[in-house]
């Protein structure tokens, strides 16, 4: 592992505890006790979402290479950035973190049927790979539900600590996910060997695929009435992508570094979108009450 996976890495493990700190035991099992909301955002993403995405594209006159890599990305779970716009902006944070874990492990099975779908019908072939289980399980609970379980139960044991770590948390996990996207960002530009026209190229149907992941998410949550936490959190888990897992897929995987350019492109702005998108909810919810 180079040592800048490994500095994302600990930064991530750091933001998860952060954010488990801010949750209770009964935040987790309301999810679970109360599963219409769960059970809404993993048809949405998994099913819906990828249908629409692949659907609008279609019809559109892009690349071949840029369709491959937009169904990669859409098929890509949620991941820590994911959770912490949620926290952020007051959503439901245990369902954002339930739902990036329960996805990552459907991914596992899902990513190389839809890849191979779509290899085939732009390309007129197919390829033999999977995502390897042992290190996504590892990365599923390393990164995400261990460190934000160990939060959550820092709180049951001792909730002044937990109070006194979650008044400096916001802060201070703002400027680690800022390293983080710093991190990746330009990590992920000398793999990609991206250039200034592709990222022409690529950033309109990028920026088209973030107006319908959030919207998908949005209108989904509007249309089963699931409130304002919950219309944040299956939100911003459509729409945040885990792009790491997508350069996986495109580079090492089906050694194509043209598809994961696209994630690149995309995790350049979605981001900051997804924080516009959330203020405008928090906005018009707070001008409703």
């Amino acid at each position: 592992m180079e040592l800048i996976d490994i500095l994302v890495a600990s930064v991530l493990i750091l933001i998860m505890f952060g954010i488990g700190v801010s949750l209770r035991m009964k935040d987790a099992s309301n999810v679970l006790s109360s599963p219409k909301p769960l059970i809404v955002a993993l048809i949405s993403q998994m099913i819906l979402l990828p249908a629409i995405a692949f659907a609008l594209f279609s019809i559109i006159d892009i690349p071949n290479y840029i369709k491959v890599g937009i169904v990669i990305l859409v098929a890509s779970p949620g991941g820590t950035t994911a959770g912490f716009i949620t926290y952020l902006f007051k959503g439901n944070t245990a369902l954002s973190i339930i739902l990036t874990t329960i996805n990552a492990i459907l991914t596992i099975f899902t990513i190389p049927v839809l890849v191979n779908f779509v290899l085939k019908l732009y390309y007129g072939s197919t390829t033999e790979f999977h995502l390897p289980f042992k290190d996504s399980m590892i990365e599923i609970f390393v990164l995400t539900a261990i460190p934000a379980s160990l939060g959550i139960l820092l709180r049951t044991k001792n909730e002044n600590l937990a109070e006194k770590i979650g008044k400096y948390a916001k802060p201070v996990l703002i400027i680690l996910l800022g390293f983080v996207f710093l991190l990746k960002f330009f990590g992920g530009q000398g793999k990609a060997g991206i250039t200034n026209d592709e990222i022409i190229e690529i950033l309109p149907s990028a920026l088209i695929l973030n107006v319908v992941c959030f919207s998908t998410g949005f209108l989904m949550a509007k249309l089963f009435k699931l409130g304002y936490k919950n219309e944040i959190s299956l939100s911003v888990e459509s729409t945040v992508h885990n792009t790491t897992m997508a350069f996986l897929i495109s580079g090492t995987l089906l050694h194509n570094e043209q598809f994961g350019k696209v994630s690149l492109v995309y995790a350049m702005f979605s981001f900051w979108t997804a924080l516009l998108f959330c203020f405008i909810i928090s906005k018009l919810q707070t001008n409703t009450k």
